[in-house]
């Protein structure tokens, strides 16, 4: 596909965009908070819900371990099922990472980000 088309890019590429934009402006704020904090897409989640989890999960935070950096895991399928259009996948993206970013630090979503739009 040439690089002019709007096909060009794949929805998972556009997903993945959306989430560099969302990290890139965390770290404008938290660069400390959480530096050192992987960020990572799957397609889905590789099991089902924990016992704590409602529904399908929309990401999860592995903690660090002696080898291995903490981790946020955004998973891409059910995060797009849930978007309208691609503003509000944008929007989404943003609020799934604030939700996961303020559970690390033990803070209020909307201290994170003020735009946080809880749903």
């Amino acid at each position: 596909m040439p690089h002019h088309l709007p096909a060009y890019r794949t929805r998972a590429d556009l997903f993945d965009d959306a989430v560099l934009a969302a990290v890139a402006n965390l770290e404008n704020r938290w660069a400390q908070a959480i530096e050192g904090t992987e960020f990572a897409v799957e397609e889905v989640p590789p099991s089902g819900p924990a016992p704590w989890e409602r529904g399908v999960p929309l990401a999860r935070y592995f903690a660090a371990d002696t080898a291995i950096p903490g981790r946020v895991v955004l998973y891409r399928r059910p995060i797009a099922d849930r978007a309208t259009d691609a503003t509000d996948l944008a929007h989404l993206v943003n609020d799934v990472l604030v939700e996961q970013i303020a559970q690390i630090l033990g803070r209020a979503p909307e201290e994170i980000d003020p735009s946080y739009r809880r749903r």
